[in-house]
């Protein structure tokens, strides 16, 4: 099983470049950093985890930034979001970070997409809150016409673009009704979410994947309503907190990938983390 990981990194944390120096030299399969451009001071939307919404929320690092900084620093280091909000993004510009960085890694990056939790946050971006998932279906096709091999135009609910040239383009090639870099939506499961991951993903981000057992036959049968490949579905749980009898199960259930969560720390604990999850790296089916 394949050990990546993700951290809120901060402008009080160790660095991108020495998280992921380290983390190629360790062996692990890959960095997931998440994103909020601010985080509102007067808000009502509550943490989703509960208690008070922890400091590193309004000091993350932009994550195409930092993410950069990894990618030239390695070079078989798998790059992600987890996640991108899509719907505060303007798409053409988007587009244009996502295949950039997707190039310039050679293939290595995976966007992660989601709807976030934060309505002031998504607010100030112009966000109506009752139709992002709609938006953020709509900011990938948009981008995917811009990442098409021909101009392609796009005519859209909440967006459109000329054809147009739009270079570089991403590097792993179409399968499907996908196109661009691989594409994982993160969410809570439901009927919603699911019918997004078959439209126009690879596959799943479930948040410290608890009750994937019950979950992943609904995922699969939509899947497969889709007339989607079975053996193409990805599920990576997302921000796990690993261990010996969790891996085993995630392995039972077909997942390949885990993404563990590091503390939004200094270096030296950083590292003291990435000692505690080296055994899973190292261990037997990894």
């Amino acid at each position: 099983m394949r050990i990546a990981v993700t951290i809120f990194l901060t402008d009080e944390t160790i660095t991108p470049v020495r998280l992921a120096r380290e983390l190629e030299q360790r062996g692990f399969a890959g960095l997931y950093l998440p994103e909020h451009t601010h985080i509102p001071v007067e808000r009502t939307s509550p943490y989703p985890a509960g208690g008070e919404l922890p400091r590193e929320y309004g000091r993350t690092l932009d994550p195409f930034v930092a993410l950069g900084q990894a990618a030239a620093v390695t070079g078989l280091l798998g790059l992600g979001t987890g996640i991108t909000l899509a719907a505060q993004h303007d798409p053409i510009d988007l587009a244009k970070q996502i295949a950039t960085l997707d190039h310039l890694s050679g293939g290595r990056f995976t966007l992660g997409v989601g709807f976030g939790w934060n309505v002031e946050e998504a607010a100030d971006h112009g966000v109506e809150w009752r139709t992002r998932r709609a938006l953020v279906r709509d900011r990938i096709g948009l981008m995917r016409a811009l990442w098409a091999d021909e101009p392609t135009a796009y005519e859209g609910e909440f967006g459109s673009v000329r054809a147009s040239t739009a270079y570089p383009k991403p590097v792993q090639k179409p399968r499907g009704p996908v196109s661009g870099p691989r594409t994982l939506v993160g969410g809570a499961a439901g009927p919603k979410l699911f019918a997004d991951i078959c439209a126009y993903a690879d596959g799943w981000l479930p948040i410290g994947g608890r009750g994937l057992t019950e979950a992943l036959p609904a995922l699969r049968s939509a899947w497969a309503d889709a007339g989607r490949d079975p053996a193409a579905l990805q599920v990576v749980p997302y921000a796990v907190r690993p261990s010996a009898g969790k891996l085993e199960h995630f392995a039972e259930l077909g997942v390949e990938e885990v993404v563990a969560q590091l503390p939004p720390a200094g270096e030296t604990e950083v590292l003291r983390a990435l000692d505690a999850l080296q055994p899973f790296v190292d261990g037997p089916g990894s």
